[in-house]
């Protein structure tokens, strides 16, 4: 209705801020920021206003697509392609395993709930290897806080709207966020003359230019930098020694090795002058607080698990850790980081895994093989792994290879392309939806979002497109659920007791969980809320976990968390916490922190022999694939007009090298990597060091004509990326730090 605001949350980032949208039909009208949300408060940056690029486009997908033999696609009604997807699934898991089906995805930046329908899928299959974003971005951190807090779901956020001093590692909050109401709290950090802004970046970004200290570091220089920060605080005895000795194991190991760090050459290694990163250093162990923010600056660079290791230690090392405005360690609603056995591998090359995520460079060497652990066939879920991931070449020869493919998305993606079967699914406006992205402390909140219109006509939610696949593979079949029917038309303090009764009889379904839930518990929830059931199980899940987190605020039960979760339509608190509370979350035996990780002290050893400054004189510049610019968002949003300026994604590049490259601004230049080459708009800024280069995120993608044939806009800079480059230990990707050469265009 007209002039009426319902209550949803953005999908472009991790912080989900909290919006309110006016619908006129299927359009969203108009946007604004949430104040009952709890933790956007009203806040939003610009970006959202445009949502309704992404609701309605031609990008839109409304049938099930099958691949014809000549490779054209043709539409087929919703009970043939469950069936026929089905089938499939199943003959490659009778004939190979279901351990050779990879699942990818999950969700992106707005859309888990129906990830979490996906297990139930899996285990219907059999599949058991899985991967998503999240690892090619943040398992290295996840694996160090792992050894240094005892496991990788310890995992730290900062109290940065308290902080005396706040650094961004890698990161630029402007526009990637990264913690509620970003913007707002950088300017209260720069405007208080008691308070310290610090930003570590090669890039002069929009926080770098609010900051009270911006160490300008050349590109992929982070261990160095990092290193002698950490060797000033040792030589300088500006450590918290009382934190060290009480809170801490392997501090004499650890500080002989950062006493061996030589300050003056890693500085001039990094191009940082030495004073500078001292005076870093006197700052942040005089501050009463400080928190640090790394992100993929230094996720996806060279020594990117190293890097996580260090940052980590500045804040252990000055004691800023289990207090107000420092690092803590928050509850979560949902899994996120996953867990599982520590010495899992990939079948064929034997990589980490960590959290459970085959790391993503590895995908193709998993496939392109033939080796018998091969994988046979995908499933991918609201993911673009042939856009989005390393080598974008290699990734769609690994597709092709496949026996099979499915995948379940809102649009043609590239991936798309490569399948046997599309899936519409409908878009995250159109159903109930959350995510799991809940890391806040020292109070942590969750947003179940209703829709705010039924599914586009030909799509259906993911939870019912999993419930009709795993009935459709007789994986319920001799299941008898109708005690659980008879318990959840009783209420949710009947359901509870019967649902655990139920799995006590029923073991062998716990990974089919999702969707039992869903056609029993979910079929008497209100306002056709059926997606929300698996809810249900995780507001129990939280209660047992965090209980008196939960009650502190204001939940004494599960039932009571997940009425509350189906009320408030702008999110709730779930969880409260004192500072101390982090100490508890401490997994190792001792409750201490284990500063020493021997495989990261041995590489960062190693690093003292590295020359940073030698290149390969054919590729001598360092380019950033994928910087997150205002006019770029997550790829969700195909339709090009969206973006009201820097409309091609133009390369950036530093004026010294414009002009002995001949090139001016507005220009062609030709940017060369070992794997391809592309042509982008040049704009000349002095934000970038020479020698450094950069791309946008978000483009390359393609959107559909008036025709309906799909034109490509913008550079899509996995093409120019290597699946090789990558971290030895986490396998994460070097996209902000490819080598390249760039020339100029007749």
């Amino acid at each position: 209705m007209a002039g009426e605001w319902h209550s949803t949350a953005c999908i472009l980032c991790s912080i989900n801020c909290g919006l309110e949208v006016e619908v006129e039909g299927r359009r969203l009208t108009r946007i604004r920021g949430d104040k009952q949300h709890p933790g956007s408060q009203g806040y939003t940056c610009e970006k959202p206003s445009r949502l309704d690029h992404y609701q309605n486009g031609r990008h839109r997908l409304t049938s099930p697509l099958r691949r014809r033999a000549d490779g054209r696609y043709e539409e087929i009604d919703w009970d043939t392609a469950i069936r026929e997807v089905a089938e499939r699934l199943v003959a490659v898991r009778d004939a190979h395993g279901g351990e050779k089906i990879l699942y990818y995805g999950g969700g992106g930046q707005g859309n888990h709930l129906g990830g979490g329908y996906s297990m139930a899928t899996r285990g219907a299959l059999g599949s058991v290897f899985t991967s998503n974003a999240l690892a090619q971005e943040k398992t290295g951190e996840f694996w160090v806080d792992g050894q240094l807090f005892g496991k990788p779901s310890c995992h730290t956020t900062g109290d940065y709207h308290d902080a005396e001093v706040a650094v961004f590692l890698g990161k630029n909050p402007w526009h990637s966020h990264g913690f509620p109401r970003a913007r707002k709290v950088l300017r209260e950090i720069a405007k208080d003359p008691e308070r310290a802004l610090v930003v570590i970046d090669p890039r002069r970004t929009e926080t770098a230019e609010l900051a009270d200290i911006h160490l300008q570091l050349r590109p992929g220089t982070d261990v160095f930098c990092l290193s002698a920060l950490l060797a000033v605080l040792v030589e300088e005895d500006l450590l918290d020694s009382a934190f060290v000795a009480e809170r801490t194991s392997g501090a004499e190991t650890l500080l002989a090795a950062l006493a061996e760090v030589p300050i003056a050459d890693y500085c001039a290694r990094a191009g940082l002058a030495e004073e500078q990163v001292r005076e870093t250093a006197r700052r942040i162990a005089r501050a009463e607080s400080c928190s640090i923010f790394e992100d993929l600056g230094i996720q996806q660079a060279p020594h990117s698990t190293l890097n996580s290791y260090l940052e980590k230690l500045v804040y252990l090392l000055t004691g800023n850790f289990g207090k107000r405005g420092a690092m803590n360690l928050h509850t979560a609603f949902g899994k996120l980081i996953g867990g599982g056995r520590s010495d899992r591998r990939s079948p064929v090359r034997g990589e980490k895994i960590i959290t459970g995520l085959i790391p993503c460079n590895a995908i193709p060497d998993e496939i392109l093989t033939d080796h018998a652990d091969r994988f046979r066939a995908a499933l991918v879920e609201s993911a673009n792994p042939c856009h989005s991931l390393a080598d974008s070449q290699r990734m769609r020869q690994a597709f092709e290879a496949l026996e099979f493919v499915v995948v379940i998305d809102v649009a043609m993606t590239e991936t798309a392309r490569q399948a046997d079967y599309v899936l519409p699914a409908a878009s995250q406006f159109e159903k109930w939806e959350s995510t799991f992205f809940t890391l806040e402390f020292p109070e942590n909140y969750y947003h179940l979002r209703s829709p705010l219109m039924d599914p586009l006509p030909g799509t259906l939610p993911e939870p019912e497109i999993h419930r009709r696949l795993v009935r459709a593979m007789g994986a319920l079949d001799g299941l008898d659920l109708a005690p659980l029917h008879e318990a959840a038309a009783q209420g949710l303090d009947a359901f509870a007791p019967a649902f655990l009764a139920w799995m006590g009889a029923n073991p062998a379904a716990g990974r089919l969980v999702p969707v039992v839930l869903y056609e029993t518990l979910g079929a008497t929830l209100p306002d056709g809320a059926a997606a929300a059931a698996a809810v249900w199980g995780l507001a129990q899940s939280c209660a047992l976990t965090y209980p008196e987190s939960v009650r502190r605020a204001g939940y004494e039960s599960g039932n009571a968390l997940f009425e509350a979760i189906l009320r408030e339509r702008s999110g709730i608190v779930f969880s409260v916490d004192p500072y101390e509370e982090t100490w508890k979350r401490l997994e190792h035996p001792d409750g201490r922190i284990d500063l020493v990780i021997p495989e990261l002290l041995e590489e960062l050893a190693a690093a003292r022999g590295e020359d940073p400054q030698q290149r390969d004189p054919a590729f001598p510049f360092v380019l950033a694939a994928g910087e997150r610019r205002t006019s770029t968002a997550n790829t969700i949003y195909r339709d090009p007009t969206w973006r009201k300026k820097d409309a091609s994604g133009a390369l950036r590049m530093n004026p010294e090298d414009a002009a002995r490259l001949g090139i001016e601004a507005g220009a062609l230049a030709r940017v060369t990597t070992k794997r391809s080459s592309v042509e982008a708009v040049v704009e000349i800024t002095d934000t970038l060091l020479p020698g450094h280069v950069s791309l946008p995120n978000g483009l390359g993608l393609d959107y559909p004509d008036e025709s309906g044939s799909p034109v490509v806009h913008g550079v899509p800079a996995n093409e120019l990326t290597a699946s090789e480059d990558r971290d030895w230990l986490a396998g994460t990707p070097w996209h902000k730090h490819v080598a390249a050469r760039v020339e100029a265009v007749a």
